[in-house]
C-alpha cells in the first residue's frame, strides 16, 4: 500500500511561497502597491463557493460519476483496515487489509466473493470447532474466490466495501462547521480544502478542475486517510472461473 501522508503543512508552505512568488510589486516614487493572483482563475469555480455548496457540489459530482478507486486507510470498530478498491455502480473488486491480514474482495450484483489463504480462514473458523477440522476446511478455500452468502453475517461487512453509494455516502461527510481553508494541490491537480470545524471534523480536498470531485479525504477524529482517484474511469468485472470458486453453503467460517 502506498504510504499515508500524514502532514500537509510542508505542501501549504510551498503553496504559500509560490503565490507569494506570483505576486507584482509596482514601486512609483514612495509608493508601493501589491498584485497577488487569484487562485481560482481558470478553476471549475467551485473555490469561489461558502463551503457548504462546495461539499453539496462534490458530493453531487461523487454521486452521478461511474466509477472511481479509493486507497488509505479506514478506522471501524477499533480496528484498521486498508483498503485499495475500484467501486462502480454494480460491484467491485480490490483488496482490504486488516491486521496483517490481506483478504481481496469482488462484486458482481449481488454476488459476492472472498479471496484470501487458508491462515485468513483457519482464524476465521477457529471458534467451536477442532483444529484438524479447521485446517481441513480451509485448505478447500486457500485461494479460492469463495462466494459469500447473503444470510452470512460476513456478507454486511464485507460488501459495503464494494458499495460505491454506501460507502461514499458514509464518507463524504464533514462534521460541525464548515468553513474553506486555502488551496492546495493533489497529485498535480489544484484544490480548495474544505474543513468541519477547523479540521476536527475531517478536511477534504475538493478539484478545481472539471468536476469538483473529492480527491482526498482525512476523516474526523483520526478516523483514518483516503484518496480518490479514476473518477469515471469504467473498468470491467470478472466472473471467476468454476474452477476458481468455492461454494461454502449457508454460511462461512466465522470471520
Amino acid at each position: 500500500m502506498t504510504p499515508i501522508r500524514q502532514s500537509r503543512s510542508r505542501s501549504r508552505s510551498r503553496s504559500a511561497a509560490l503565490a507569494s512568488a506570483t505576486c507584482a510589486l509596482l514601486v512609483t516614487g514612495t509608493v508601493l502597491t501589491g498584485c497577488a493572483e487569484d487562485p481560482n482563475e481558470g478553476t471549475n469555480g467551485v473555490g469561489r463557493l461558502p463551503a457548504a455548496k462546495i461539499q453539496g457540489k462534490t458530493r453531487a459530482a461523487a454521486g452521478s460519476a461511474g466509477a472511481v478507486r479509493v486507497h488509505g486507510n479506514v478506522v471501524s470498530g477499533g480496528r484498521t483496515y486498508a483498503l485499495d478498491m475500484r467501486l462502480k455502480d454494480d460491484g467491485g473488486d480490490g483488496s482490504v487489509t486488516s491486521k496483517g491480514t490481506t483478504f481481496k474482495l469482488l462484486r458482481i450484483g449481488e454476488q459476492l466473493y472472498v479471496k484470501a489463504d487458508a491462515e485468513f480462514w483457519t482464524h476465521g473458523s477457529g471458534q467451536g470447532g477442532s483444529g484438524k477440522a479447521d485446517a481441513a476446511a480451509a485448505s478447500k478455500l486457500d485461494g479460492k474466490f469463495v462466494k459469500v452468502p447473503q444470510g452470512d453475517p460476513s456478507y454486511k461487512k464485507f460488501s459495503g466495501f464494494t458499495d460505491k453509494g454506501l460507502l461514499l455516502d458514509g464518507l463524504l461527510t464533514l462534521h460541525g462547521t464548515l468553513a474553506t481553508d486555502g488551496h492546495d494541490e493533489e497529485a498535480g491537480v489544484r484544490t480548495i480544502r474544505v474543513t468541519g470545524d477547523k479540521g476536527s471534523g475531517g478536511t477534504l480536498e475538493v478539484s478545481l478542475e472539471g468536476k469538483p470531485y473529492p480527491l482526498r479525504l482525512e476523516r474526523a477524529g483520526g478516523a483514518g486517510t483516503l484518496t480518490f482517484s479514476g473518477w469515471g474511469e469504467d473498468f470491467s468485472l470478472r466472473k471467476p472461473e468454476r474452477n476458481e470458486t468455492v461454494d461454502y453453503g449457508r454460511q462461512l467460517p466465522a470471520s
